[in-house]
């Protein structure tokens, strides 16, 4: 039997076991994060035997107006970083830089810097990806650049969400200061729009998540939990849920707006981690009971 052939089969045999073997089967784990991250999360929830509710409470949608990309696209060489927070930045970027004819030759005197698996999807548009911080946030992108030598003297272009109808997280804004504060020329320029969706067509979800349906709201980024806040009237009406958040950046924020966290994703430079943080959590009270 061939590699390739046993990688299958234990494929085959992972996605076999009985539901009711895994962990989380039986739950309800809702998902506020856009669609095109929700499917991804949702393909790790269904592989630990639990059950997806969507409810995406943000969407990522392409820019009305591309004036200051366009600019920064147009003197791209004169950058000598670019660093990507999201893969939706990614997918904007290069998007644009299609539209526009720009050949992703003209970033060969680039560094290019992605997060975790993002790399992946980085690499895929132009072939190379010069860093990926050991830890996969904007914090970790700080660490790595202030290793460089003469990095104070260097450019470096953040394509970065625009925010519409939501308060701004801080994310973006601490990496801007941090970099500066490196001695770093940071540029930050929108790539592709964060806004919150109308609440109206949520009633049937909100109803589960008030009745204690949903076992666990995952939220993978601040804005998610900025425009779930806006859905209900206080606290008691989720309280029943348990609260897990994709890494410890996402976690501090969801705190400071009064929201109780259980579940940290210590892994999370992937969904894979977020899924398994949120089976371990259930499977140590299962065990504890």
């Amino acid at each position: 039997m061939t590699d390739k052939q046993m990688h299958i089969q234990s494929t085959e045999i992972d996605l076999l076991t009985p539901s009711r073997e895994l962990p989380l089967y039986g739950k309800r784990i809702l998902i506020t994060a856009p669609r095109n991250y929700a499917y991804r999360l949702a393909k790790q929830i269904i592989k630990q035997g639990g059950l997806p509710v969507f409810m995406p409470t943000i969407e990522t949608c392409y820019l009305s107006n591309y004036t200051k990309l366009d600019v920064a696209l147009g003197r791209i060489e004169e950058f000598d970083w670019i660093v990507f927070t999201s893969r939706n930045g990614i997918t904007a970027f290069f998007q644009r830089m299609n539209d526009l004819d720009i050949p992703v030759s003209v970033l060969e005197k680039c560094q290019l810097c992605a997060l975790g698996k993002d790399a992946e999807s980085l690499s895929s548009f132009c072939g190379k990806v010069d860093l990926i911080p050991a830890e996969s946030s904007p914090a970790g992108i700080v660490v790595e650049l202030a290793k460089l030598p003469e990095i104070h003297n260097k450019k470096v272009l953040i394509p970065a969400p625009e925010v519409i109808g939501l308060p701004e997280p801080d994310v973006i804004p601490n990496l801007i200061t941090d970099l500066q504060q490196l001695g770093i020329e940071v540029t930050s320029v929108p790539s592709y729009i964060t806004q919150g969706l109308n609440t109206s067509i949520y009633s049937i979800e909100l109803n589960l998540i008030r009745q204690g349906i949903i076992d666990v709201i995952a939220f993978s980024s601040t804005a998610e939990v900025e425009s779930f806040l806006t859905m209900f009237n206080s606290q008691s009406d989720y309280k029943s849920c348990i609260v897990a958040c994709f890494g410890p950046y996402t976690t501090a924020n969801t705190r400071k707006l009064g929201v109780n966290v259980s579940i940290v994703a210590k892994d999370y430079s992937s969904f894979e981690g977020f899924a398994e943080a949120i089976a371990e959590f259930f499977a140590l009270t299962s065990s504890s009971h």
